[in-house]
């Protein structure tokens, strides 16, 4: 081949070869064809990625605050059960303490009130001379001359108690019963009379209302007869045989006659008083 067409080759354009210039117009346009995709789509992906990147934190951020919060929900809900749990123990604990204050404010009052109770009842019971009384002390002089005895139906144990009843009311001594009650045995065999059987003499003791013992209505209650009688007792009486002391103040025909009913007089009052 000769230079000139060599070099008219070698100049020529290269679009006028076919092949070439198909060669020449893909190689040359790919690059530049290419270009544009290749840069467009790694720039979306690394925006899409920034953009994840962005966001990640502030979603681990917001997961991190929920669950922050949770916590401290729960957090807050374990001191308020703690709180609550506490205060309960707490108040339980004041009102158990208050109780057993008060119990044993209480138990000391109440120890010294049944103290104070018994010391009392076995203060009476010492003071009262009823109370487990002897016959030696109903009978304190002895009995006089023989002695009758009589078994006493329900209606004379029940006028027997009355004086016996009346003479404690009045704070006289067991032996002051003991005469009454024999005196009652002698003049009416301890039967309250609602009609006069001497003159105007009624009831236990045949109190009569013209001498000034009292109307016919007070006579014959046992319980008024018998303090009438028990109130004219002389001072001196306990030291007294009991005749004496009953006629002293009956004055009767007979003084003597009260004597034999002493001793049973005397155990129908013991009966009384320890019943």
């Amino acid at each position: 081949m000769s230079s000139y067409r060599s070099r008219a080759l070698r100049r020529g354009p290269v679009p006028h070869i076919p092949f070439l210039a198909a060669h020449h117009r893909v190689s040359a346009a790919a690059p530049h064809a290419k270009l544009p995709n290749a840069h467009r789509y790694p720039a979306i992906v690394l925006a899409a990625a920034a953009v994840a990147v962005a966001i990640a934190p502030l979603t681990a951020s917001a997961d991190s605050s929920t669950a922050a919060s949770t916590t401290v929900k729960h957090t807050a809900v374990k001191h308020t059960a703690a709180a609550t749990s506490t205060k309960a123990a707490a108040s339980a604990a004041k009102k158990s303490t208050n109780t057993q204050q008060s119990t044993a404010a209480k138990s000391p009052a109440t120890s010294s009130s049944t103290a104070t109770a018994k010391s009392a009842s076995a203060t009476a019971s010492s003071s009262n001379a009823y109370s487990g009384v002897s016959i030696s002390t109903l009978e304190p002089t002895g009995t006089v001359g023989g002695q009758q005895y009589f078994t006493a139906d329900s209606a004379q144990w029940q006028n027997a108690t009355a004086i016996v009843q009346a003479a404690e009311d009045l704070n006289l001594s067991p032996y002051a019963a003991t005469i009454a009650v024999a005196t009652a045995m002698q003049e009416s065999s301890l039967r309250n009379l609602t009609t006069a059987t001497n003159a105007d003499s009624l009831g236990l003791f045949q109190q009569r209302p013209s001498m000034g013992w009292g109307t016919a209505s007070e006579l014959t209650d046992p319980t008024y007869a018998a303090k009438a009688f028990l109130k004219e007792l002389p001072s001196g009486y306990q030291s007294m045989a009991l005749s004496d002391a009953a006629q002293s103040v009956q004055r009767s025909f007979d003084g003597s006659l009260y004597a034999q009913w002493e001793d049973q007089a005397a155990h129908m009052v013991q009966q009384i008083a320890n019943a």
